[in-house]
């Protein structure tokens, strides 16, 4: 049975449909997927993201168990700022991706996928042994809305004293929002400025009720996890699942620049990752535009136009409102660069390799 958050009743007062994602049951859509896309492109959306998982690590040498834990150099992080990482298993395969924040010297809150976290809480309390850390898994006792959109530093900024134009990018701090204490972060998931809000599980919907009410006149209305999905797929980022798995390395996915080979100590995974440093991955992530209107979806064969060879796999796929044709991430063999389609059901769709980002918003 799916777990619902603690804004299930806001959801359902709203008429959003409701789905199961990783075990929790989750806004799909209020109205329109369309919308709700275009309005944190051009003003700003609301989302629950309540089912994202909170892990503290905590102690004295809290530093040096996540620098052992992850992928990332984490001891180099300054209180107050955050940062994404890795976690790893000792063959390299990617277990999740994260963001780490460090909230005080010897304090850090890992944030992980819903999928995920219990297996990471689970990692991070084995890798710890041995050091003064310890990890404690508060998801629980939190919930987590996002605000993003051009307009939430406008709609945000009128419920908090908090100095959100001083706050940067991936980087948080504690503030009060609508009279109750949140953690306020800005890292964003969509392609556009945003902030995330980390409150107890009974403020979660004073806070929405808040935001709601403040971003009315601004054009905020409430957002699923479908614009999510096509928010993040326009802005080229990973979803674990799709992108990432325990059978893709960093490297595999271009994202090597995580792993920091250049941080005191071992770390799990290093063995494995290290040799992989100066060998180019036999498949690469890429872009792909669809020149027709069908949509290259998860799983689908990307392929020779002329031979139907097939030469790699869509992992992640949909209708870009912001290009106005379909768009997909996609593993690809080294040395393919043109001449490609997807089989979408027997039929070969032509697709153009493109770099990501498909879509980057105006400074």
């Amino acid at each position: 049975m799916s777990r619902p958050t603690p804004l299930r009743g806001v959801h359902e007062s709203l008429g959003a449909t409701l789905t199961d994602f990783a075990g929790w049951l989750m806004p799909l859509r209020y109205g329109s997927e369309s919308a709700e896309h275009n309005a944190v492109r051009q003003a700003a959306g609301l989302f629950d993201l309540s089912h994202m998982g909170e892990i503290f690590v905590t102690g004295p040498q809290a530093a040096e168990a996540l620098d052992y834990a992850l992928v990332g150099h984490l001891s180099a992080l300054e209180p107050g700022r955050a940062r994404y990482t890795m976690i790893v298993d000792p063959e390299g395969g990617v277990l999740d991706d994260l963001i780490v924040y460090r909230l005080a010297p010897a304090e850090f809150m890992v944030v992980a996928n819903a999928s995920n976290y219990p297996r990471v809480a689970a990692e991070l309390t084995d890798r710890a042994k041995g050091f003064d850390a310890a990890v404690d898994d508060r998801s629980e006792r939190y919930a987590l809305v996002a605000v993003q959109g051009p307009r939430s530093a406008e709609i945000l900024g009128s419920l908090t004293d908090a100095d959100l134009d001083g706050l940067k990018y991936y980087a948080g701090l504690p503030a009060v929002v609508a009279g109750r204490e949140a953690l306020v972060a800005r890292t964003g998931y969509t392609g556009e400025d945003g902030f995330e809000l980390f409150v107890a599980a009974e403020d979660a919907e004073p806070v929405w009720a808040a935001l709601t009410e403040a971003g009315a006149p601004h054009g905020l209305i409430p957002a699923g996890l479908s614009a999510r999905d096509t928010l993040r797929l326009e802005a080229g980022m990973p979803l674990y699942g799709n992108e990432l798995s325990s059978g893709l390395t960093p490297f595999d996915a271009g994202l090597g620049r995580v792993v920091r080979f250049d941080k005191p100590g071992d770390f799990v995974g290093r063995a494995a990752l290290e040799p992989l440093r100066e060998v180019s991955p036999s498949r690469r992530l890429v872009g792909l535009i669809a020149s027709g209107r069908r949509v290259p979806r998860h799983g689908y064969p990307v392929v020779v136009a002329g031979d139907g060879a097939v030469v790699g796999e869509v992992t992640s796929g949909a209708p870009s409102q912001s290009l106005g044709r379909p768009i997909a991430m996609a593993y690809v063999d080294n040395g393919q660069s043109s001449g490609l389609a997807v089989d979408i059901r027997g039929s070969h769709e032509p697709v153009e390799i493109v770099a990501l980002p498909f879509y980057r918003r105006k400074k």
